[in-house]
């Protein structure tokens, strides 16, 4: 048989000639190079070398296995979902594996018998099976030794970071044991100096005291000294030295000269260096003046230092410069100043105005505290975020031009949103309840004559604050004013908005198809409030239409694009957007939902937008018709998707370049705005505070206010609100954009309030909770109705008011005297009629004597319920019998009156 050579054969194998030579060598088989060629016998040395190396020993003279099956079992659990709901299935799985293993030999046999491959080629595949099983085994093996090097090396990393900790643990320890030591040594060392300066201190009084004592008795005995002397002879006594200047033991030393010393506190003071016996040496007496004790024979003296005390008393008031926020409470500020709260406190009292610890103070009012109190202030600029914002979101690029944003206002019912309903070709109207508009409605139209975006604004008084905000949005108005109604309340307000605004009016005359229409008048009423058309020498265009018919439609579109012409509106396209918010609401299905209008840049999908003190990335946009865009660009309205929350309606919206920011400036306004609001709270309590005790109780009616968009519910607020009086008031409770929850209901309970959904209603379980409470529930769809229904409520709450009628007058005559009744008046009824229920006055010259009633009513002998005008009676007045002739008797009622606000 052909022979192979070392090359050839790894290349049939698959393994790297080197590997294949190494086994050879380890076989005992000798090959020289790659090139040399192996035999047949060869190779099934180096097979059976391999198999006795894998631990497969040949067994010779024995029958061996033909076959090797090797079966092979997993397990393993899954957790599936069962059908009830919260439970959970475990199934186990068993995976069955099957492998057989076939002796070479029984392959030889079967294939010499068949005759169908060479013995070389099973003798090849064979060799081949073999180096592949080594190989993979080595594999194994080389996966398993990493594994446990891995698993070594994180054990000893574990060990050594447990270790370090532990060193970590000791070495603080051992530093907080040596500091402790540190402390106790510096303690103890204090106290002995103290011991020490306290027992020298005795000392010295005590030597002070056999001082003096010494001193008197030598005094005493100095003359029969001096006698003694005198009489007896120097006999080997120290004679007195002639020079003063050398003194003997025992004479007194010369006064000196004074010279400067300095005392404990460091000033100069006039000491004598040399002195009599009587008077102390500097050098001898301590900081406190007591006369130092003189160390003993032999001892040795260590100089004490000087100890002076750290604090020195500020001969001036200390000055600080106090770093104001917008907001700050009593506390801080007093910290800041170093100074009590109580100082505080009194200032502000000083300057009329009540305040507690706790009070929070605006940015003016501490300022003024701080000057008074003699500090110098510095107002801190909180807003470096929002400046920042601002400074990046610049407009940069070219403005080019854009479409004109126009807002259509006017009067109720003169035919707003059929105007816009003929110009966009659908029926708003239609699907409004009552048939008025009550939310903002943006919508750009595209006409023949050029794009324009609309904003319909509602014309009720209760929107006044929605007016305006559509005002502020827009580039020009477009008032509706009825033909045949003239100008109206809500008018005039559109007027003033635009006027306050700075937004040119186009005037459109609708409904000019009924017979009783009249422009002049129209033109005459609006001339009143400044409004003067062009025919009329003024600034203001006027069109001529009808919504119903379509009639000078396209003249008004005509008049608005050439407005737009001389305003020269432009916008830059590019960069981030920057805009509006006209509407939000609460959908139920996809979450806030905001209605803004883009002014400058181009808002993208996917885009951080920030708006009040809400934010989140744009997920998608919608424009009028309900279609999905990806980009909006300057003057278009689109419903926007993603925020975390209801923006307030006429809030900016900007696109920030990161969540990070746009969180932090959220959160920022949130906090400033918290603060804000419980500063305004707490000034209008203290404020009130003493009103509240003058006043008499307030009946109020508490309102929980839920509503579908934002708008609504800031209208509806302000127009309740705005019902109150000194007797009753309205108290929104609470008031959010979205349906009725269990959390509405049980605020509802605990302040006893009225639940007034508008255009919304209550979900399943706070419906429940509204039938087991018996909550006073209040759907509305229309907003005069809950004016008026809140209105009817306030009116029965307030007191009852009473008047008096007076029903008859009858002049007394004549007075007679009976013994069961007393004085008895005979009257005349002059005027109307005297009944005998009704309270009475009796008039003596046109004044009140007497207030009472009536106890008896007779005509003739009988006693009768009422005497008419023109007929004489007998009157008895109870617990009154000075009547006189001339009186007056007054018959009167009190009628209650039904009080309206």
């Amino acid at each position: 048989m052909t022979d192979v050579t070392i090359k050839q054969f790894a290349a049939d194998v698959g393994i790297p000639v080197d590997r294949l030579m190494v086994q050879f060598a380890e076989a005992g088989i000798p090959v020289s190079d790659a090139d040399a060629t192996i035999t047949n016998e060869q190779k099934r040395d180096l097979l059976a070398h391999l198999r006795k190396s894998h631990g497969k020993k040949m067994r010779l003279g024995f029958s061996e296995p033909r076959q090797i099956t090797l079966n092979r079992k997993t397990h393993s659990e899954i957790k599936v979902a069962g059908s009830g709901a919260g439970q959970v299935k475990t199934v186990s799985v068993e995976v069955r594996k099957k492998r057989t293993y076939i002796k070479r030999s029984v392959i030889e046999e079967e294939g010499k018998r068949r005759d169908v491959r060479p013995q070389e080629q099973i003798a090849n595949r064979a060799l081949h099976r073999a180096v592949e099983d080594e190989r993979h085994r080595q594999a194994e093996e080389e996966a398993r030794r990493q594994v446990e090097e891995e698993e070594a090396r994180r054990q000893v990393e574990e060990e050594e970071a447990r270790r370090q900790a532990e060193e970590e643990e000791a070495r603080r320890q051992a530093e907080e044991e040596e500091a402790r030591r540190q402390a106790e040594e510096e303690e103890a060392r204090r106290q002995a100096e103290e011991e020490e300066a306290r027992r020298q201190a005795e000392q010295a009084q005590e030597q002070e005291k056999q001082r003096r004592a010494g001193t008197a008795v030598a005094a005493a005995a100095e003359p029969k000294k001096a006698v003694r002397e005198q009489n007896q002879p120097n006999n080997g006594k120290i004679p007195a030295r002639a020079n003063p200047g050398d003194r003997g033991v025992g004479e007194a030393k010369p006064e000196g000269r004074r010279r400067p010393e300095t005392d404990h506190k460091g000033r100069r003071s006039e000491t004598p260096t040399d002195s009599g016996r009587g008077v102390k040496r500097a050098d001898e007496t301590n900081d406190k003046g007591r006369r130092k004790a003189k160390p003993a024979k032999g001892a040795k003296v260590t100089p004490m230092p000087s100890v002076r005390h750290g604090f020195a008393k500020p001969t001036a008031p200390i000055v600080r410069e106090v770093a104001i926020p917008e907001t700050i409470s009593v506390a801080e500020l007093a910290q800041k100043m170093s100074v009590k709260a109580t100082e505080v406190i009194k200032t502000l009292m000083k300057m009329g105005t009540m305040v507690t610890i706790n009070q929070v103070l605006d940015q003016d009012t501490a300022a003024l505290v701080v000057d008074e109190m003699g500090h110098t202030h510095k107002l801190l600029k909180e807003n470096a975020l929002e400046e920042e914002l601002v400074a990046d979101n610049e407009e940069a690029g070219h403005a080019l031009p854009r479409a004109p944003v126009v807002t259509i206002m006017g009067h109720v019912d003169h035919g707003k949103t059929s105007l816009l309903d003929h110009i966009r070709r659908t029926r708003v109207a239609a699907a409004e309840a009552g048939g008025i508009t009550q939310h903002i409605g943006a919508y750009n139209v595209k006409t023949e004559k050029g794009t324009i975006t609309f904003l319909d604004t509602p014309g009720h008084a209760a929107f006044t604050a929605m007016r305006a905000r559509g005002a502020k949005a827009t580039d020009i108005v477009i008032l509706v004013v009825a033909a045949d109604d003239g100008v109206m309340p809500q008018t005039i307000e559109a007027v003033q908005h635009a006027r306050a605004a700075g937004v040119p009016i186009v005037v459109a005359v609708n409904k000019m198809d009924k017979e009783d229409a009249d422009p002049e008048r129209i033109k005459s009423e609006l001339s009143r409030h400044e409004v003067v058309s062009e025919e009329w020498g003024g600034d203001t265009l006027f069109a001529y239409v009808s919504a119903k018919s379509g009639m000078g439609i396209d003249d008004l579109l005509d008049q608005v694009l050439v407005q737009a012409e001389i305003l020269e509106l432009t916008a830059v396209p590019d960069g981030p957007a920057r805009g509006v918010v006209i509407e939000s609401r609460l959908d139920k299905g996809r979450g806030p939902v905001a209605t803004v209008l883009v002014q400058s840049g181009t808002l993208s999908k996917g885009d951080m937008l920030l708006s009040g003190v809400e934010y989140g990335r744009v997920r998608a946009m919608v424009d009028e018709t309900g279609k999905v865009v990806n980009e909006a660009g300057p003057s278009l309205p689109v419903e926007v998707l993603g925020l975390s929350g209801t923006p307030n309606a006429g809030d900016e919206f900007v696109v920030v370049g990161d969540e990070r920011k746009a969180r932090e400036i959220a959160l920022f306004r949130q906090g400033k705005f918290r603060e804000v609001k419980l500063a305004r709270q707490q000034k209008a309590k203290l404020e009130n505070v003493f009103e509240h005790l003058e006043d008499g109780k307030v009946s109020t009616l508490n309102v929980v206010l839920k509503a579908d968009v934002q708008g609504s519910v800031e209208a509806l607020a302000d127009a309740l609100t705005q019902l109150s009086t000194d007797e009753v008031k309205v108290k929104i409770v609470a008031s959010g954009v979205g349906g009725i929850n269990e959390s509405d209901v049980n605020l509802a309970l605990a302040s006893e309030a009225v639940l007034i959904g508008f255009n919304v209603r209550a979900d399943g379980v706070a419906r429940k909770l509204i039938d087991e409470e018996g909550v006073d529930l209040h759907y509305y769809s229309v907003i005069y109705d809950v004016i008026d229904e809140v209105k009817r409520a306030l009116q029965g709450m307030l007191k009852p008011e009473f008047k008096e009628n007076v029903v008859g007058l009858a002049e007394v005559r004549d007075v007679f005297r009976s013994s069961k009744f007393g004085a008895i008046a005979g009257c005349m009824v002059l005027d109307g009629m005297v009944k005998r229920n009704k309270p009475i006055r009796v008039l003596r010259d046109n004044v009140v004597v007497f207030e009472g009633e009536l106890e008896s009513l007779r005509r003739f002998k009988e006693d009768v319920s009422e005497v008419r005008s023109g007929t004489e009676c007998g009157i008895g007045v109870r617990n009154y019998n000075d009547i006189k002739q001339g009186d007056q008797i007054e018959v009167f009622e009190r009628v209650e009156v039904t009080r309206k606000l």
